[in-house]
């Protein structure tokens, strides 16, 4: 493909503006800082890191250098996804139900080693909590129980009063993965269900937003700052289980 190869990942980055990242959290939480003191801007996975730690790493690296970042979390770039959250938050909510299922960790190519090790809450909460956070009302407290490596249960405290469950696993066998937040209240129940999203349509829309955050040198409200919020949510939960 013409493409220039590299002898070291300090390398390429002479040659780049900004560097997205499709590796293991340990992985991406090593070379990610070391970007940002390049000062390119960042395409990062979720979750930032391994662990705590690790996250507040990559986000202190990226505050200090001040680069743009962006957080890959895929469903929130899906036009249903911003329409569901634009209506949530004209709704007054008592309390809500959510989960995320799959089966990709009994085999195939999402049965990562960090994946097996971790589970479920590393992998796929940030996707829920951030929708349950943004949905309902920000997140004050966590309780959890459960194996995040084979299911793992959440209730979530809100700001506003209301009380979510959360349930996670990636270990089940289903026909498909099932992505589901139930919002109730004095209204009518609202839904989201990823059944029927492509998320192939989500991809040209987080490109065209990364490449005008950093044209602009503006980033989103998906930048690494949410990301180790979320990470501080996960702690909190893992820490709750054990």
């Amino acid at each position: 493909h013409g493409a220039h190869v590299a002898d070291s990942f300090g390398e390429p980055l002479d040659r780049c503006e900004a560097v997205a990242f499709a590796v293991p959290p340990a992985v991406q939480a090593e070379l990610a800082p070391l970007a940002a003191r390049q000062g390119k801007a960042l395409l990062l996975e979720k979750p930032l890191g391994p662990d705590l730690a690790a996250a507040q790493s990559v986000a202190d690296a990226v505050l200090s250098a001040g680069v743009v970042s962006q957080l890959v979390l895929t469903k929130r770039y899906h036009p249903v996804t911003e329409a569901f959250l634009d209506t949530a938050r004209t709704r007054e909510i008592s309390g809500a139900r959510s989960c995320y299922l799959h089966g990709a960790f009994l085999g195939g190519d999402f049965a990562t080693g960090w994946r097996l090790e971790h589970g479920a809450l590393l992998d796929l909460g940030p996707h829920l909590l951030d929708l349950l956070d943004l949905a309902v009302s920000p997140i004050t407290g966590i309780r959890s129980t459960g194996d995040s490596r084979r299911w793992i249960e959440l209730t979530l405290e809100h700001e506003n009063g209301a009380v979510s469950q959360a349930s996670l696993s990636g270990s089940v066998s289903v026909a498909r993965a099932l992505t589901r937040v139930e919002l109730f209240g004095p209204e009518a129940p609202l839904t989201y269900d990823t059944a029927e999203i492509d998320h192939e349509e989500c991809w040209p829309i987080l490109r065209r937003t990364f490449a005008t955050a950093v044209r602009a040198n503006k980033p989103t409200d998906l930048d690494a700052a949410r990301g180790l919020y979320l990470q501080r949510l996960i702690d909190q939960a893992a820490r709750a289980a054990r």
